[in-house]
């Protein structure tokens, strides 16, 4: 028999009362605006596998089970090619916890009898076992990338083409259309992007910061100590982290910095749009697809932001950097969460035993 106060709210108007509750909590500091809007984002695709008008009260382990291996399986909406890979384990596991807080919160406040996530029998290893492509890219991908990006940070700066944002501070993906040539072309000179986008590019491809690290970057966070270039990264949980720029990525710092002055001296963000405005977490994937379109297509795969941060870690890894410096150049406490970022290479097995350190010659010839 239901309790006398149960209240059968439908799943639109739990997950409803539930995001305004979380959005809140960024008012007390004790949830960040992010991690917020992840539970929020989590919850509104909870809501379209699980169907608005069911009653949230109605809903049993097994249709738990259906909605998680559901997310498993959509597209990564963040890729907008045909074929675009699944839902990788993290994004699964992500995913399961917020719709884990979701049900525990509708338990204490009387919107469920049962919390359905105690039945549900999906494992992790099942969800895992989902897991899409690599996500890492492959060493010739990577310097594909990364040449591009230095191809546009050249002398002339615009690389034969790919001049401006195309409405990227709005959050458009697409390069501009022919049609929109002229009015690219009729742009100022400091509201052109090339420069910007090779940074973006050159940051992500061999620091592997988080999105979020990246357009929270202030100018004021990048500072010289004896000759080298830092970026103090603020991460995760307040930590903060001061990692060295490679120095070819410091000197393309250096001429965006000079272009950027040029374009809005009092805005404190690191990375504008063309016009004038702090980047968004979105539009990073618009200039990522920008500069790979640039890379010749044997060597071109599509990757993410956290793709790329993925790309850090595995080829840092397998060139025998220490493990505790990749550690803080992620900006992870524990050396065991390496393992998330990590991706086999092809013929790296192969490669450690022929180079094998117990087979070496001696030194001393004998």
């Amino acid at each position: 028999m239901r309790p006398a106060d149960l209240n059968r709210l439908t799943v639109q108007e739990s997950a409803d009362r539930y995001v305004e509750l979380i959005r809140a909590k960024t008012l007390t500091g004790a949830l960040s605006p992010a991690t917020a809007e992840v539970y929020a984002r989590d919850v509104a695709t909870f809501v379209r596998l699980a169907g608005e008008r069911k009653v949230l009260d109605d809903l049993t382990g097994e249709d738990v089970d259906a909605i998680l291996l559901a997310f498993a399986r959509k597209p990564d909406g963040r890729r907008a090619e045909p074929g675009a890979g699944l839902q990788s384990a993290s994004s699964q596991s992500r995913f399961r916890r917020s719709v884990s807080a979701l049900f525990k919160h509708a338990t204490l406040t009387g919107w469920v009898q049962i919390n359905p996530m105690a039945l549900a029998t999906v494992t992790a290893k099942e969800r895992g076992g989902l897991r899409p492509e690599r996500r890492a890219l492959t060493r010739e991908q990577a310097q594909g990338l990364i040449g591009a990006a230095r191809d546009l940070s050249g002398p002339r700066g615009d690389g034969g083409g790919g001049r401006g944002d195309a409405g990227v501070s709005g959050g458009a993906g697409a390069a501009p259309a022919d049609g929109a040539a002229g009015a690219e072309r009729g742009r100022r000179r400091d509201q052109r992007t090339e420069l910007r986008d090779a940074l973006i590019v050159l940051l992500l491809s061999t620091m592997g910061p988080r999105v979020s690290e990246l357009v929270r970057a202030n100018v004021e966070d990048f500072y010289t100590n004896d000759g080298v270039r830092y970026w103090r990264i603020f991460g995760k949980g307040g930590k903060t982290r001061d990692v060295p720029l490679p120095g070819d990525v410091a000197r393309v710092l250096e001429a965006y910095l000079l272009e950027r002055g040029r374009a809005d001296a009092a805005e404190k963000a690191l990375l504008l749009s063309w016009r004038g405005r702090r980047l968004a977490r979105g539009d990073v994937q618009a200039v990522i697809d920008r500069v790979q379109r640039r890379v010749d297509p044997d060597r071109r795969r599509s990757v993410t932001p956290h793709g790329l941060r993925h790309t850090t870690a595995t080829h840092l890894l397998a060139d025998a950097v220490d493990m505790d410096a990749v550690r803080r150049v992620l900006g992870h406490s524990d050396l065991a969460t390496l393992g998330r970022y990590r991706d086999e290479l092809p013929g790296e097995l192969e490669v450690a035993m022929r180079a094998h350190p117990l087979l070496r010659k001696p030194s001393g010839g004998r």
